[in-house]
């Protein structure tokens, strides 16, 4: 089957029911919601308590996406959150604008500090990027407080106007739960789309997300942005509720309170953020009577909250959905469908892969130096040497995970020295690790589903999310794992890991594949499937360039063979001449 027919069979197949029908039962309930929203009669104080819950989850929902579903924290969701306060409580109260523009200009505010200050600090990460935000929320809080002509200062900003719909206390909660229920849909949608397992992949192991095509710090950027945007949107909805806003309501404490309701209800999911949400603002609302104890109704408050999080450490929701799961049905696996094509693409040479001079430097360090290597099309060719030769160096240099200090690399004609590893994946690279490098979190069928979303892939066609599945089963099938498509990461051996993360570069259908010594950690039996599955990925046309310490699998699966030893090239040529090469022998077995 050519790789044209193979695309229109796929569309073919890949016939997904619409969203709006499989959802409907979610949209019946909101509808229900805010209907009850619309028609309940409510007192002012619960008004005002259902005002807030419903607003402040809203900004809640940003952290589900910036920190559960990408992993990068932000501790300055108070200063998005104040963005669209100020907007809508300055453009309505002192300009007389109109509630949705401002509305839309506080969120458009909140997005591009959101992406702004994504861009100039994601790359730190970690602790750094939590100082960073921190400090980026004083900021804010000390313009709030002090640019008194623009914000009015400590006494705030008052007489806030609602849009003329929605007028009245009751009607104005409605739209709010409307709105929530809306961006709660897209938050809970949002991880099954190629965005949403990006931003997933990102924070289970962002080397794998850069080598299968996924542009680790724009998906960061996009996750920082959406989060700022929620934020701002709840902020704008909250200004509207209270026709009150002042700088204390925005402060870094208020960025710690939006952490721990989303800490505590569960990051992973805008349920769980729900919950949180609502826990810890009834929570103090429970405890009232006892506020005539002096230091009674905290204390019972942070135990409440630390017992909690000390005893779910996923969260309410995450607990809640753990002891379900055991029983639960399992999901009834997709079709297998179609065998798994390789058509790998052809625009260069005779040779996939030439590299010319190449160098990596660490200081003084001559990892790798002067390294010429060409890897001639629809072969397999190992990169062999002693332990410390440079071997895994030069693969991560091709890869793009190091940048070269001297030397060209041509992928399939195209000029790849100097692109990053996304990009290079999107040329075709393909490439496994010695220590295996998988998604954690997903099953094994969302693992190899975003190895076959790699850009550039030509045999996805137009079939969308179902042609993506019925892909990366085909991959899983093709190495002997399809029906466990459904299994998480962690439930498989060593050696089965090892399989998923091939099926992963497979699925891509690269141009070249890299593997980095594939066969360690495996037994002899897994060893032999490893070689069969190698011949299986050849006789389709594939070119693997291969790294491994066993001989025996290097001498039967490889035509070519390129020996390293201190960084430098040995010897190059035919298989069995080159492992009978003097310098070879001398360089694995040592000299009298």
């Amino acid at each position: 089957m050519s790789s044209t027919e193979h695309v229109q069979t796929i569309e073919q197949l890949a016939r997904p029911t619409p969203l709006l029908i499989r959802h409907s039962p979610y949209f019946i309930g909101a509808a229900i919601v805010v209907a009850l929203a619309a028609s309940a009669s409510f007192d002012g104080y619960i008004l005002n308590i259902l005002m807030q819950a419903t607003t402040f989850a809203i900004a809640v929902f940003g952290l589900s996406v910036v920190l559960g579903l990408c992993g990068q924290i932000n501790l300055a969701q108070a200063a998005f959150f104040g963005f669209g306060a100020y907007a809508v409580g300055i453009g309505t109260a002192d300009y007389q604008i109109s509630y949705w523009l401002c509305l839309l200009a506080g969120c458009i505010m909140a997005l591009l500090a959101g992406a702004v200050l994504g861009m100039t600090t994601l790359r730190l990460g970690g602790h750094y990027l939590a100082m960073v935000t921190i400090s980026f929320q004083q900021v804010v809080t000390l313009v709030m407080i002090n640019a008194i002509w623009l914000t009015h200062g400590p006494d705030g900003v008052g007489k806030i106007g609602r849009p003329a719909l929605f007028q009245s206390s009751q009607s104005y909660l409605a739209f709010c739960v409307a709105m929530l229920a809306l961006v709660g849909y897209l938050v809970w949608h949002l991880p099954d789309t190629r965005l949403g397992r990006a931003m997933r992949a990102v924070r289970d192991n962002e080397l794998a997300a850069g080598v299968n095509g996924i542009d680790v710090f724009r998906t960061k950027i996009y996750a920082f942005a959406i989060c700022a945007v929620l934020g701002g949107l709840g902020g704008g909805l909250f200004a509207g509720g209270f026709a009150y806003i002042s700088p204390d309501q925005f402060s870094f404490a208020e960025s710690i309170v939006f952490l721990t309701m989303s800490l505590l209800g569960g990051v992973a999911s805008p349920i769980g953020s729900a919950i949180g949400t609502g826990l810890l603002i009834l929570i103090p609302e429970w405890l009232r009577f006892l506020k005539s104890v002096p230091g009674l109704y905290l204390a019972i408050y942070g135990l409440s909250v630390i017992l909690i999080i000390r005893y779910m450490p996923d969260g309410i929701w995450g607990f809640v959905t753990t002891f379900f799961d055991r029983f639960r049905r399992k999901v009834k696996l997709p079709a297998e469908g179609l065998p798994l094509v390789l058509a790998p693409a052809k625009t260069g040479g005779e040779m996939v892969l030439e590299v010319t001079g190449l160098a990596k430097h660490f200081g003084g360090l001559k990892a790798v130096d002067d390294v010429d290597i060409a890897v001639r099309r629809g072969g397999v060719h190992a990169l062999i040497g002693p332990n410390g030769s440079g071997k895994t160096t030069t693969l991560n240099v091709l890869s793009g995970l190091y940048e070269a200090t001297a030397g060209r690399v041509l992928l399939d004609g195209t000029d790849v020295t100097t692109m990053p590893p996304h990009l290079r994946a999107a040329a075709g690279l393909g490439r496994t690790f010695q220590n295996i490098r998988l998604f954690r979190s997903m099953t094994a069928l969302e693992n190899v589903i975003i190895g076959a979303e790699r850009p550039g892939n030509t045999l996805i066609g137009n079939g969308g999310e179902a042609a993506l599945t019925l892909r990366a089963m085909a991959a899983l099938a093709f190495v002997g794992l399809g029906p466990r498509a459904n299994e998480l990461i962690s439930s498989f051996s060593y050696g089965h890991q090892r399989l998923i993360e091939i099926a992963r570069a497979l699925a891509a259908n690269p141009t070249l594949l890299l593997l980095d010594e594939p066969a360690a950690g495996l037994n002899s039996t897994e060893k032999l499937e490893l070689h069969e599955l190698l011949k299986r990925i050849a006789a389709q046309g594939l070119t693997i360039l291969i790294i491994d310490h066993d001989m025996t699998l290097v001498s039967e699966a490889a035509q070519h063979i390129t020996v390293l030893n201190f960084g430098r090239r040995i010897a190059d040529g035919e298989s069995m001449a080159v492992l009978r090469h003097p310098d070879v022998v001398s360089a694995y077995l040592g000299t009298d």
